[in-house]
């Protein structure tokens, strides 16, 4: 399989050119130069795959050789090696809790994912690997622990002061080692200009070998289709011919776009459903077709707080026209004051707690149900983090019923370590070429 920028389709890179250096040189991102077709067969028997031969049928096919049969095997059950649950909250309605992993978010899955590929590539390369990553949130924790302590790899992220949770900064502080936690005076979208900067200056490309961890990796993206092949497989142990509907809490919009690869690929979904906070360009942009992101705002769904997604090119490039995409995809965005009120009645009624961002995936949900009036199909929300990392983000009536297992507790009394930098991006160039970050082995 060969991936193509999608800026310019004469930049042609394989899955390792692809994984290493994140973007084409033309600051495009890479896509696969098609999507492979799985047959009827597979999933007539698809109840019937191990998961870890289940995901190798799927993510084999974008591989190809480039990584032997063992070593991608191996590298697959580290990625999922923790339960994912379809949780049933009545009826028709089920929660994807995809947040059992080791940092409680979904990003556990596509970082781990990545980090075997990068840990794999980077013994054939002979080169240390700075891995740069902008975060709102989830993606700083699960990459800090998944390259934890990995020979050859020194990671730097850039999260946006006092803009995400008192967990997830914990998570993404306090390991050390080869994790370095710059913390930018802004917002998301700060951290993300600032690291793309430095992919394409040609002072830093010189001295540092840089790739990413963000969802513009593709490896990080097509891993993440993962979990929408272990949905059916969950829902339908038995019979396979209904139709999911899906809806995604969004805000770089990866998670979503690996879901509408797996539709590409043949995965039996009616309709997907992109759920967003007040950053609403893209439910804006289904209304009148013109692409214009506002400032961002913050909200209590930090991880959400993105005006441009990243990913939303790559949506684009599939489905070529806003028209053709709303045939699968609806949009919808709330508010702070809306996901509050229904993590709320969502516990009182059903005893089931959510996290903001969930909770949003659960609104965006009960809106297409009733607008469209899909009564006969299996309504999945995909609840992509633990409610406990969000303690300080809901009222204290509601915070109270979410218990802390020993691990959360120590890891709240460990002491946060971060540089603090503002978003002008000489400054933040400056430091990475300082700061003895092209260390030898």
């Amino acid at each position: 399989m060969l991936y193509k920028s999608l800026k310019n389709n004469k930049y042609i890179a394989s899955f390792k050119e692809a994984v290493l250096f994140g973007q084409s040189p033309d600051k495009g991102l890479y896509f696969p130069e098609k999507i492979p077709l799985l047959e009827k067969k597979f999933f007539k028997n698809l109840s019937n795959f191990e998961v870890n031969d289940l995901m190798m049928e799927v993510i084999k096919p974008f591989i190809g050789n480039e990584i032997p049969y063992k070593e991608l095997l191996n590298i697959i059950s580290n990625t999922v090696n923790f339960k994912i649950n379809l949780k049933k909250i009545y009826e028709n309605f089920f929660s994807l809790e995809l947040f059992l992993g080791p940092t409680m978010a979904f990003k556990d899955i596509g970082v781990k994912f990545l980090s075997g590929c990068i840990k794999y590539f980077c013994k054939q390369i002979k080169k240390n690997i700075i891995i740069l990553t902008a975060t709102s949130g989830d993606t700083g924790a699960a990459v800090a622990n998944a390259f934890n302590k990995i020979d050859g790899v020194k990671v730097v992220i850039l999260y946006p002061s006092s803009k995400i949770s008192f967990l997830q900064e914990k998570q993404i502080t306090t390991l050390g080692d080869n994790i370095l936690a710059l913390e930018i005076k802004g917002n998301f979208d700060d951290c993300q200009l600032l690291a793309k900067k430095a992919f394409y200056d040609e002072k830093i490309r010189k001295k540092l070998f840089l790739t990413s961890a963000n969802s513009i990796n593709i490896a990080r993206l097509l891993s993440q289709i993962f979990y929408y092949f272990l949905c059916y497989k969950l829902l339908f142990k038995k019979k396979n011919n209904e139709k999911i509907i899906f809806s995604i809490p969004s805000g770089n919009f990866g998670n979503i776009c690996a879901g509408l690869i797996a539709f590409k690929m043949g995965l039996p979904v009616k309709h997907f459903i992109a759920a967003t906070n007040i950053n609403d360009t893209v439910p804006r942009l289904l209304k009148s077709e013109i692409y214009n992101p506002y400032p961002t705002k913050e909200t209590i769904s930090n991880a959400m707080d993105i005006a441009d997604p990243n990913n939303f090119s790559r949506i684009m490039y599939m489905f070529k026209h806003v028209k053709n995409l709303k045939k699968i995809f609806s949009a919808y965005s709330f508010s702070d004051q809306e996901t509050i009120n229904i993590i709320k009645f969502i516990w009182e009624k059903y005893k089931y707690m959510m996290d903001p961002h969930g909770a949003i995936g659960y609104l965006g949900l009960k809106k297409f149900y009733f607008d469209k009036k899909n009564f006969n199909y299996k309504n999945i929300f995909l609840a992509t983090a633990s409610p406990v990392k969000f303690l300080e983000k809901i009222n204290k009536k509601l915070s109270d019923q979410i218990l802390l297992n020993e691990k959360v507790k120590k890891l709240l009394k460990k002491t946060k370590k971060s540089i603090k930098l503002s978003n002008e991006y000489e400054n933040f160039k400056n430091w990475l070429l300082t700061s003895n970050l092209d260390y030898k082995r």
